[in-house]
């Protein structure tokens, strides 16, 4: 039977409750380490290293780089993982832009220490995204799932009908309005991320009638590619689906509401740091 452990740094521990959700792996796999229900301080040796939460502090560098040198193969889980997530906000310039232009800086302290993604320390084998990933993802990684299809993007996935005479002027604001629930969102005037996003997550939020937010990070498309080919390519959506103007547009996708996922897209492609390649993502 393999083993594996889960590995909490900074975070909310939601990635954690979403492993604990799923049950497929209990007589596939020994879950021999994870503080959220296994009490050990000690980190064994495993096939297979989760890692969730962003690097915080000194506490999460030592056991991260611990953690890591007693995997075969490790696993960066989770928007936190992979960006830094909400506690790496009042670190990123253009994320602080947003916020001061919208003349709230209380909102965005700039924290010491800084939130880090895992990989600013170690090299993870593949980068589970998602805030969380949903249970199916977590087996499918852990069960190297050979027959697991995701779809390119969650638009794929949310099977809401698009139409051609339905042209929004403006855009709904988020938890308003009366929502169809068999027609596209952005064709009902909502901000939705979908065509962008990477699927996989089987769209449970655009199912029920909320817009994507792009948790699950960029598509392959967008992958090491800076920030204006995204923005623009997220344009030209709404561009041709409504007839909202165009600056509308531009401010919502650089609003306060979108700023901790939709900006994690310009993560993966190496501004800082060595781009992610698409093949590591899953």
């Amino acid at each position: 039977m393999k083993r594996f452990a889960v590995v909490q740094l900074s975070g909310c521990a939601g990635c954690d409750v979403s492993l604990v959700n799923a049950d497929a792996w209990v007589d596939e796999y020994k879950l021999v380490y994870m503080p959220l229900v296994v009490s050990t301080h000690d980190i064994p040796e495993v096939d297979i290293l989760l890692i969730t939460g962003g690097v915080r502090n000194d506490e999460d560098v030592y056991k991260l780089r611990h953690a890591v040198k007693r995997a075969q193969m490790v696993v960066a889980v989770g928007t936190c993982a992979i960006s830094g997530g909400v506690a790496n906000l009042g670190d990123r310039d253009e994320v602080r832009e947003v916020f001061l232009a919208h003349h709230q800086p209380h909102l965005a302290p700039r924290l010491l220490p800084k939130c880090h993604p895992v990989d600013n320390y170690v090299s993870p084998d593949l980068y589970l995204s998602g805030c969380p990933p949903t249970p199916e993802l977590f087996m499918a990684v852990l069960m190297e799932d050979q027959d697991f299809q995701a779809s390119r993007i969650v638009c794929q996935e949310c099977e809401r009908s698009k139409l051609r005479d339905m042209r929004p002027t403006h855009l709904m604001g988020f938890q308003q309005g009366q929502v169809d629930s068999e027609i596209c969102l952005i064709n009902q005037g909502y901000l939705c991320i979908g065509s962008s996003t990477r699927g996989g997550c089987r769209a449970p939020c655009p199912r029920a009638g909320h817009p994507c937010v792009a948790c699950r990070g960029p598509s392959d498309v967008f992958i090491e590619k800076d920030s204006e080919v995204w923005f623009g390519s997220i344009k030209r959506v709404f561009d041709s689906m409504t007839s909202v103007p165009s600056d509308e547009i531009e401010a919502g996708l650089r609003s306060p509401q979108l700023a901790l996922f939709l900006f994690q897209f310009s993560d993966y492609a190496g501004d800082d740091r060595a781009a992610r390649s698409r093949e590591k993502m899953f």
